[in-house]
C-alpha cells in the first residue's frame, strides 16, 4: 500500500404612538448594555482561554478563594481582564446551569482557520489531522479535542454546515485543550479531502469493515475521518479515502462512542510513530 502521493500543494415598520414618545426634557434611560455573548467556564478551560489572550472579562464567584481562584486572578492581571465578582446565581445564568466551578470568562469569539491556514502553520514534516464528518455532540468534540492535544495530533478539520462547533460546552469539555489545537473549518469536506491529498496526505476512513487498525500503517501524512456519531461516515466520504479501519469487538454492543473511537486510533498513531525505546 501507498507512501507516495503528489506533493504539490428581512422590519415592521409603524409609527409609535405619542404617548410612547418622550416627553420634552424627559430623562431617556440609556439603553441596556447587553453582556458579552461568547462564555467558557470552568477552571481549566478559562485559564487556557485566559492564557490564549481570549479574554475580556473574568466572572469568579463572589465567596471563591484558594489557589486556583489566586491564578485566574493574576492570568487576568497579566492579560489585563478585568474582574468581576457575582454571586453563584449570576453564574448559573452565564454558563446556562453548567458546571461552571464557580469561574465563567467572556471571550472574543473563536476565530477558525482554514484549510491553507493549517496547513501552512503545520510545523511537522508528516502532520496528522483528523476530519469530523458532521459530528453533533459537543461533548464528544471536547473530548476529541482533548485526546488530540495529548497525542499530538496537528489540527482538526470540521464542515461549516451540520456540524457542532467551538461552544461554551466544548471548551468545557476539553478542559482547554481547545486553546492548543489548531481547528480548521471548511465548506466541503470532499474538497478539503482533495486538497489534502494534492498535498500528499494519506486518507483513512472508518467503518464496520476494513483493515483491523492495529495493521494500520500510520507512516507519512495522515488524515483520519471520524464519522458521525449515529450515522458514521457519510457515504460520500467513502469513495474518497484510500483504506478503510476497523476496530475489531467481540461483545455484543457492536459500536463505540465517537470520542472513544477517535481516541483509540489517535493512540495507534502515537504509538506507531513513538515506539518504546
Amino acid at each position: 500500500m501507498k507512501q507516495n502521493r503528489n506533493n504539490d500543494r428581512f422590519k415592521a415598520r409603524g409609527k409609535r404612538s405619542d404617548r410612547n414618545q418622550p416627553r420634552k426634557n424627559q430623562k431617556v434611560d440609556a439603553p441596556e448594555q447587553k453582556e458579552e455573548s461568547e462564555f467558557v467556564f470552568g477552571y481549566h478551560a478559562a485559564l487556557e482561554a485566559l492564557g490564549n489572550e481570549r479574554g475580556n472579562k473574568l466572572f469568579l464567584q463572589e465567596d471563591s478563594s484558594g489557589e486556583k481562584t489566586e491564578r485566574l486572578k493574576a492570568a487576568a492581571k497579566d492579560h489585563s481582564v478585568p474582574v468581576k465578582w457575582v454571586p453563584k446565581q449570576k453564574l448559573d445564568t452565564l454558563s446556562d446551569h453548567g458546571v461552571h466551578q464557580g469561574v465563567v470568562l467572556a471571550t472574543t469569539e473563536y476565530e477558525y482557520l482554514t484549510l491553507d491556514q493549517l496547513m501552512a502553520s503545520t510545523q511537522s514534516e508528516t502532520p496528522f489531522f483528523l476530519i469530523l464528518d458532521s459530528l453533533e455532540d459537543p461533548h464528544n468534540f471536547g473530548s476529541i479535542l482533548r485526546t488530540a492535544d495529548a497525542t499530538g495530533v496537528d489540527g482538526i478539520i470540521i464542515p461549516k454546515h451540520r456540524a457542532v462547533g467551538v461552544t461554551s460546552v466544548v471548551v468545557k469539555a476539553s478542559t482547554g485543550a481547545v486553546e492548543h489545537v489548531p481547528i480548521a473549518r471548511v465548506t466541503n469536506l470532499t474538497q478539503a479531502i482533495a486538497d489534502l491529498k494534492k498535498a500528499g496526505f494519506w486518507i483513512f476512513g472508518t467503518d464496520m469493515t476494513g483493515t483491523d487498525y492495529r495493521r494500520w500503517n500510520t507512516d507519512g501524512s495522515v488524515a483520519l475521518i471520524i464519522g458521525n456519531e449515529g450515522r458514521g461516515m457519510s457515504k460520500g466520504l467513502h469513495k474518497e479515502v484510500d483504506e478503510l479501519l476497523t476496530i475489531p469487538m467481540v461483545g455484543h454492543v457492536q459500536s463505540l462512542n465517537a470520542g472513544v473511537a477517535a481516541g483509540l486510533l489517535m493512540y495507534e498513531v502515537y504509538r506507531g510513530r513513538n515506539p518504546k525505546s
